[in-house]
């Protein structure tokens, strides 16, 4: 029988129908390759397990993203790492059935990361990247959270990445009206405890 975990079920029933679609194609696929695959949710998406973690699948608002943990030293790597179009994966953004690979190379890749977990291969240590520089805040937004302490509060204790999400959205603004709105959206969701991408989390 399969080891099929319900919080995946759950997963993919909440997920739009196109990804539904998309999601039950790749499990039933990682089963068939890896019949002693584990399930388990992780980061808040579905992973595949396989002496250690192999593989895994997340449905977005408009695609759907499915990546290998050691894609980095796998055979077909570069063409992962071409196709991923910024997409969390590395089969870029899946958006149907049709941009999916044959199930046959999927097959062959979940063969591949199996053989990578039962020979115990590691990836190579991430070489230490210095801290990132601290976010400077546009005066508008510093002048909303002089009004709005409980926002400032709650925006200092954002990660730097959550940080510069909200700055970049601001100062990307065409008009100072636009500028201004998405000010006064920034406090709104932050106080809400909301990341600017929000939206687009699952």
């Amino acid at each position: 029988m399969a080891n099929k975990d319900q919080n995946i079920d759950a997963y993919i029933s909440k997920s739009a129908d196109f990804a539904k679609l998309i999601l039950n194609r790749l499990r039933h696929l990682v089963h068939k390759a890896c019949p002693d695959v584990q399930e388990t949710i992780k980061w808040g998406f579905p992973h595949f397990d396989y002496k250690g973690m192999m593989c895994s699948m997340a449905a977005f608002k408009n695609h759907c993203a499915f990546g290998f943990w050691k894609s980095k030293i796998m055979k077909d790597a570069a063409e992962m790492i071409n196709k991923n179009e910024n997409a969390m994966g590395h089969l870029g953004k899946i958006k149907s059935l049709a941009d999916l690979p044959p199930d046959k190379k999927i097959i062959a890749w979940i063969k591949e990361a199996m053989k990578l977990n039962d020979d115990d291969v590691k990836l190579p240590e991430r070489k230490r990247t210095p801290p990132a520089a601290p976010v400077e805040m546009p005066d508008v937004l510093l002048k909303a959270f002089y009004k709005n302490k409980i926002a400032g509060t709650k925006f200092n204790g954002l990660s730097n990445s959550h940080k510069r999400e909200y700055v970049e959205w601001i100062n990307e603004a065409k008009t100072e009206e636009t500028k201004n709105k998405r000010v006064v959206q920034t406090v709104e969701w932050v106080i809400e405890g909301k990341s600017r991408n929000w939206k687009y989390m699952r």
